[in-house]
């Protein structure tokens, strides 16, 4: 039975990690915002487009850093999660970053999907935290961000 369990847990969070159901998915979020629009912060609001992407590509790196990584160097907050710039460097950067998280994504998502890992025991250089809890700390904050980035498209006239 713990094996029928665990299998269906691991499908569970491989779904909040991976669809949106309740919500827009990352990939809709992203999708078709105007070169022009991706360093513009409106009215109202914190921050760019372009912000929040990295933001989230920067946040979930380093979660899945901390997953799997025994000699995991903590990045300082809020610097090392937030940019500077309110624009992508260029063109490219935009699309760089959106390979990046779905990279990182796919690796968070193999390493729950592999039955060798337990997604109940506490990582070794952690203070408690587990693989489970990980997973659900990205599921969670990327909910929240694509959130802000699909109010952020609204804001500028970029969402249907």
């Amino acid at each position: 039975m713990a094996n029928k369990s665990d299998a269906a847990l691991r499908e569970h969070v491989l779904n909040l990690l991976r669809e949106g159901h309740a919500h827009a998915t990352f990939e809709q979020a992203v999708k078709g915002l105007p070169v022009e629009l991706q360093g513009k912060v409106p009215k109202g609001a914190e921050h760019s487009p372009w912000q929040l992407l990295e933001h989230l590509r920067l946040a979930q790196w380093d979660i899945l850093d901390f997953s799997r990584n025994a000699k995991y160097q903590a990045l300082k907050w809020p610097d090392d999660y937030w940019p500077k710039e309110k624009a992508p460097a260029d063109e490219k950067a935009w699309d760089k970053s959106v390979r990046a998280f779905k990279k990182d994504l796919k690796e968070m998502c193999a390493l729950i999907e592999d039955p060798k890992t337990d997604l109940f025991a506490k990582i070794p250089h952690g203070d408690g935290q587990t693989i489970l809890r990980e997973a659900l700390l990205v599921a969670d904050h990327n909910a929240y961000h694509v959130g802000q980035l699909v109010l952020v498209r609204k804001m500028l006239g970029a969402w249907e």
